[in-house]
């Protein structure tokens, strides 16, 4: 069936058939078919699984064989000790990375924006986006020979300076969310601030000469024409974003975790790893998953819907 476009003179055109247009694109098609087979298979098939949360699964039957529970695993994590505490820790971290970290992204991409000697600009890009490519454990193990007591760069710069240089900074749970905001910034802000970059370059350059003729200054130009160019990145990655406050991330966690932090380090992630690998309670495990998935998805729709109401920016 052909598509009908309506023309400004509100005659109908017949335009060519979608199968058509898709058949004179299919490289590009062709191009995005390990995509879609990379996402239904890691992102949708896994999905099926959640169906451990209500059985109590056992390998000799299998997860259809198994038989059901219902809401037990959901009572038993609500009723136990550690829900709370691991809650209370999990949005801590999430309030770090979600919502303390969310403008130095946007800072960073202003002042790159400002940079006008392209090869200073190149380098300066490059540095800030390397650290998103090393590994966790890399970072962390950079971390500890920084932070480590007597021996460590800080610790002897303490010394030198009179103090004491012996503070074991990674057994302090007061200096954990310093420690762990710092390092995930640093490996984080360069490569976030790319799709802010790239938005920043699409904003009519018109706009800021007309703000100059008008008497702005660069700080002026930014707060008036840049972040209202952008505002409709900065929401939909805000959004996206606060999806994750209950997600604190499993490998930073749990490499950075001490006996000393362990009362502000425990969170959600971790303590799924550890009562379904370790113990090999797959179904409390699961629920606990399906928790944070759930809650994760209201938080997106709730903060979606109050985004389109005040400031018309929304995923959908």
């Amino acid at each position: 069936m052909k598509r009908n476009q309506v023309s400004k003179t509100g005659i109908q055109i017949a335009t060519v058939p979608l199968w058509k247009r898709m058949l004179k694109c299919w490289p590009l098609y062709l191009m995005l078919v390990p995509a879609i087979v990379y996402y239904y298979l890691i992102c949708y098939v896994p999905i099926a699984g959640n169906v451990l949360a209500f059985k109590d699964y056992s390998f000799r039957k299998g997860i259809w064989g198994s038989p059901w529970v219902g809401w037990k695993y959901f009572q038993m994590f609500f009723n136990s000790y550690d829900c709370w505490r691991l809650i209370k820790n999990t949005l801590h971290i999430g309030f770090i990375k979600c919502i303390l970290e969310f403008p130095f992204a946007i800072i960073l991409a202003l002042l790159l924006n400002e940079i006008h000697a392209p090869r200073f600009k190149k380098i300066t890009q490059t540095i800030t986006y390397l650290p998103h490519f090393l590994s966790s454990v890399i970072i962390v193990t950079m971390l500890q020979r920084i932070l480590a007591p007597n021996t460590g760069v800080l610790n002897q710069l303490i010394a030198r300076l009179g103090g004491d240089g012996s503070t074991f900074f990674l057994m302090k749970a007061e200096y954990f969310h310093g420690i762990l905001f710092g390092m995930d910034l640093w490996r984080n802000i360069g490569w976030d601030s790319i799709i802010y970059l790239a938005a920043i370059s699409s904003v009519d350059q018109e706009l800021y000469e007309a703000a100059s003729m008008d008497g702005c200054n660069r700080l002026g130009q930014i707060w008036h024409v840049t972040l209202p160019g952008i505002r409709g990145t900065i929401g939909l990655l805000f959004i996206m974003g606060v999806g994750g406050l209950l997600s604190s991330g499993f490998e930073q966690m749990w490499l950075l975790r001490t006996p000393g932090n362990m009362a502000v380090a425990d969170t959600l992630d971790v303590y799924v790893v550890r009562i379904g690998l370790q113990n090999g309670q797959f179904g409390y495990a699961s629920a606990i998953g399906l928790i944070q998935g759930l809650v994760g998805l209201f938080l997106v729709v709730t903060t979606n819907a109050v985004s389109k109401k005040f400031t018309e920016v929304g995923l959908w």
